[in-house]
């Protein structure tokens, strides 16, 4: 029985762990690095600990000083969270050794998933369909040009050690290779201290499906339906969904099976995510499989009734699986918008600061997951995430009407936040009618300024049209200059309007 648990994170992940353990009875343990002292999280755990100074690798990332601190409080188990160490091999390993619970699977799974050259081999033997490609990492530019004049060009190149979009390059033709291959290859070196490079082809307009998993160590497992994350800006995600929308019945049953073959391939147990790349004739294939919690799990809970981290602590304590496959079912729509300290005209630069003002959003089917309140510092050195917007509905179309609702209620003042984005994203005709794609944000979105800081033109006209065409120039697009503008900080802004 699990009674204490040391969580190895911070921010809105932290206090949604925390959340779990009180209704579960269960004594929460924060740590907190010298910038975090005063955070939401370290205030609503049940005990706090320093870890160390601001620095992650000195403080979130220091392996050995985590578990020194869980055997001296005498914690039963360590949750990771996402991000950090969640999927660290060694981190598991040294939990494993030292006689704590790790909520999460165990170390063999983790790095048999966590390289993706094997485990695209992995999935390969297990019937699992994989992007054509290779198996095993490029040596040299002459056999990944071979390969790449095999499957036909355009061709991906991917970090095997990696994720996120880092070392990831799209390669048109094979005057292209060289240049792409090395930088690919240095990407993923610093990134990942692995310079390991393979090829897939690339999909045209794909879809990002991913499904939700849960396996106890008893060997069974069930899926949480499919989530809808093609909502991208540079391979990370914006906006989640579940269920998809382009996700039929028919491929709903092929993705979920897959994706538990993905899960029993490995001997997976704990929540895990498979993630898919899906086609416009609604063919799919193997991208990765995240082996831990989610960032976008709540929009999975909304529609299931399944409370994620619940189950993860349970199925970490030794029990079997009290769900059955035939007891799930989809209830409505949820969508989710993570709330960042972005600066969307500075091209999405971190915005640091003390939030001054916090007013949460509320009403009906509106969840917020967050990590900050008033007087909560955000620090340059963590993600900028700051909270999770979570909007349900009996279907799409309430639970979009909701989430505008909801971020127009929301207040966050002290720091700039990407809601701006998430506005220009819900009127757009290719994501109301679900025929957007992973491009559809890096293609489409120019950043904006907010109507409500529209004025009239001034005589500086000849100066921000200059300003407007060099910054349209950059995209390759050719439009009519808007005649309004306004003055901020010493600068001129502009508003380009649909």
């Amino acid at each position: 029985m699990i009674k204490k648990i040391l969580i190895a994170n911070r921010g809105e992940i932290a206090h949604r762990i925390m959340k779990a353990c009180r209704e579960m009875g269960i004594v929460s343990v924060a740590i907190y690095s010298e910038a975090d002292k005063n955070a939401l999280h370290v205030r609503r755990a049940d005990e706090s600990y320093l870890i160390g100074p601001s620095p992650a690798s000195e403080s979130y990332l220091h392996k050995e000083k985590i578990i020194n601190l869980a055997k001296e409080i005498k914690a039963d188990a360590i949750h990771p969270g996402y991000g950090f160490l969640s999927e660290n091999p060694e981190f598991i390993r040294l939990v494993e050794k030292s006689g704590i619970i790790f909520i999460g699977p165990s170390s063999k799974s983790v790095e048999m998933m966590g390289e993706k050259t094997s485990a695209r081999r992995l999935m390969k033997l297990n019937n699992v369909p994989i992007v054509p490609g290779t198996t095993e990492p490029i040596t040299s530019i002459e056999d990944g040009k071979k390969v790449a004049a095999e499957i036909g060009y355009p061709v991906m190149l991917k970090a095997a050690a990696g994720g996120g979009g880092k070392g990831m390059r799209k390669i048109d033709r094979d005057e292209e290779f060289e240049e792409s291959f090395n930088r690919a290859k240095n990407e993923s070196l610093k990134a990942f201290g692995n310079d390991d490079v393979y090829i897939e082809k690339f999909i045209e307009h794909p879809k990002h499906i991913e499904v939700q998993i849960l396996a106890d160590k008893f060997g069974n497992y069930i899926h949480l339906f499919e989530r809808e994350c093609s909502v991208q800006r540079r391979h990370q995600k914006v906006i989640e969904e579940a269920p998809s929308i382009a996700v039929d019945n028919e491929t709903r049953e092929k993705i979920t099976k897959a994706a538990i073959k993905a899960a029993q391939a490995c001997g997976y147990y704990n929540a895990g995510t498979i993630e898919f790349l899906m086609d416009k004739n609604k063919e799919f294939y193997f991208l990765e499989m995240n082996t831990r919690l989610q960032v976008e799990h709540p929009v999975t809970e909304m529609i299931s009734g399944i409370d994620l981290v619940k189950q993860q602590i349970k199925i970490a304590s030794g029990e079997k699986l009290a769900i059955r496959q035939d007891e799930l079912r989809i209830h409505g729509h949820a969508v989710e918008c993570r709330i960042y300290a972005e600066d969307v005209d500075n091209n999405f630069a971190p915005s640091i600061g003390k939030i001054i003002h916090h007013r949460l959003t509320s009403g009906p089917g509106i969840r917020i997951d967050r990590g900050i309140d008033v007087q909560s510092e955000v620090p340059i050195f963590y993600d900028p995430m700051l909270s999770k917007v979570i909007a349900w509905g009996i279907d799409r179309e309430e639970a979009l009407a909701r989430m505008k609702r909801a971020l127009g209620e929301y207040q966050i003042s002290g720091v700039i936040t990407n809601i701006p984005v998430f506005n220009w994203i819900l009127k757009q005709k290719a994501f109301l009618d679900g025929t957007f794609d992973i491009n559809f944000l890096d293609n489409e979105f120019l950043p904006l300024v907010p109507d409500i800081w529209k004025e009239k033109l001034s005589e500086n006209y000849e100066e921000i049209a200059a300003i407007l065409g060099a910054l349209l120039k950059q995209k390759e697009m050719h439009i009519n200059l808007s005649k309004n503008c306004i003055e901020e900080n010493n600068g001129w802004r502009a508003q380009l309007y649909d």
